[in-house]
């Protein structure tokens, strides 16, 4: 270990131990990392939760909301000075503007903090009085969790694993063609190197928009500053029979060594010491409609962020970090509303069996999980339809041109293993069903005094990651 290495070690230990003495000895902090897969909707997710959390007429599922211990939740300025703010009030007049439209997705890591007035109950909370308690929600893009998974691989094993499962994914074909042509085992140029990176994160882009979760290295999709450098210049490849010094091969093993010291450690090692609670999104709905590959991918995705935040010294982020703090993480399958409420059962259902066979694969126990079906925004409404002379229960919704549309996604199972097994045992497509998608727009909307966004079931996610410390403010 270096000096550079204690030295950070000693100072992030101050920075916690001042914290947790602050908290102590005046207003607590409950620190929220808000995370999610392919398209899963962060910052619709992060705006109506605050939203709503402001003006809480729509969330009686939040104890502390229902009660009136919430006094009083306002808006202040976040306490790190060097992450951008999260930019609720540009997201919040996209979503509830004249002209509704889709806010731009998380790009980087963003912070906002809502400070609540809180009322506790008995006796001795009237005689204490009122308490302060800040929520400082961390947003961060999905793809680069997945990227903890990297730190316990080799450039080889990882290079494996990676091209073991190309020729099933969009432009996996083409990234495998141009590597046949490569010569892994000559010098090193870098023509060579961009060429090969360059198809390679044409086939990550590719991927993630078909709605496969497990796309990794995240930064090669959100490469931000790190556009262009060496870093993100690397591809996976197998080991050539000749590897000598400065070959091809040599020169991407050494990078993708780089992006782990250089890129992953430090964004956990930054940002994910003092959080509190995760909520990891998840577009199932889009995975069903990709297909069984793309919900065992998503199964699997599911696995390997909760032995991320497997606590004791065997879980990376405890190796990483020297602590474990997060103690509750919800998975939330968002756009519910895509769904008519009758089939909400099926979905959530699909959600927790996906989550306790991640658990089982991920041998994972210590805090605190849940599966449940959201949609941050409700951008549908419900009717029934006459199909072949049989109700058809559908909703109806906004396209982006403008056109109002009523749609039937296809019948969910009322037993998950009805996806989950054949996802499991490698099937291609479904077999005698047919899952659909649409991409609806934001509704208009036209909010009562002390009304949030309509949503579904956020007022329940909301209660399992915060309803203990709105309740008993410490």
């Amino acid at each position: 270990m270096g000096i550079g290495d204690i030295a950070d070690g000693v100072a992030r230990g101050v920075e916690q131990f001042g914290a947790s003495v602050s908290a102590a000895l005046f207003e607590p902090v409950l620190r929220l990392g808000v995370t999610g897969l392919s398209r899963s909707g962060k910052t619709v997710f992060i705006t109506s939760l605050v939203a709503n959390l402001m003006d809480r007429g729509r969330m009686p599922g939040l104890v502390a909301a229902s009660t009136g211990t919430i006094r009083a939740a306002w808006l202040q300025p976040q306490p790190d000075d060097t992450v951008p703010r999260f930019d609720y009030e540009s997201h919040l007049a996209a979503l509830t503007g004249p002209a509704p439209h889709w806010p731009q997705g998380t790009r980087a890591v963003s912070e906002l903090r809502l400070s609540f007035l809180i009322q506790p109950g008995g006796m001795l909370g009237a005689l204490r009085g009122p308490r302060k308690l800040h929520l400082d929600i961390v947003d961060y893009p999905g793809e680069w969790l997945l990227d903890l998974a990297l730190l316990d691989q080799s450039f080889a094993a990882w290079s494996e694993a990676t091209l073991a499962r190309l020729a099933a994914r969009p432009l996996g074909p083409e990234y495998l063609a141009a590597l046949a042509a490569a010569e892994t085992g000559a010098a090193f140029t870098e023509p060579a190197a961009q060429a090969l990176a360059a198809a390679f994160t044409a086939h990550l882009l590719a991927s993630r928009a078909a709605g496969w979760s497990d796309c990794t290295p995240g930064r090669f999709l959100l490469p931000g500053e790190l556009a262009g450098s060496p870093v993100l210049t690397f591809a996976p490849m197998p080991r050539p029979a000749d590897a000598p010094r400065g070959c091809l091969w040599r020169e991407m093993a050494r990078r993708f060594a780089a992006y782990k010291a250089h890129v992953v450690r430090p964004f956990f090692r930054d940002h994910f010491a003092r959080i509190d609670r995760q909520v990891v999104l998840l577009d199932a709905l889009g995975a069903i409609h990709a297909g069984p590959q793309a919900v065992e991918d998503m199964r699997r995705a599911m696995a390997e962020i909760l032995t991320a935040f497997r606590p004791g010294r065997s879980g990376r982020l405890a190796r990483l970090i020297g602590i474990k703090r997060i103690d509750r993480i919800l998975f939330a399958a968002t756009k519910a509303d895509h769904l008519h409420h009758s089939q909400h059962p099926q979905l959530t259902a699909i959600m927790q069996a996906m989550l306790r066979e991640a658990r089982d694969r991920a041998s994972f126990a210590g805090a605190r999980t849940e599966a449940l079906a959201i949609a941050a925004l409700r951008t549908t409404t419900e009717e029934t339809l006459s199909h072949n002379g049989a109700p058809l229960e559908a909703v109806r919704g906004t396209l982006a041109d403008g056109r109002q549309a009523a749609f039937y996604p296809g019948a969910l199972p009322d037993d998950p293993g009805q996806l989950l097994t054949p996802a499991r045992q490698g099937a291609t497509k479904w077999l005698g069903a047919d899952y659909a998608m649409m991409d609806f727009r934001p509704a208009a909307q036209r909010l009562k005094p002390g009304d949030g966004p309509p949503h579904i079931r956020l007022d329940r996610a909301a209660e399992f990651l915060l309803g203990d410390k709105l309740a008993r403010p410490r």
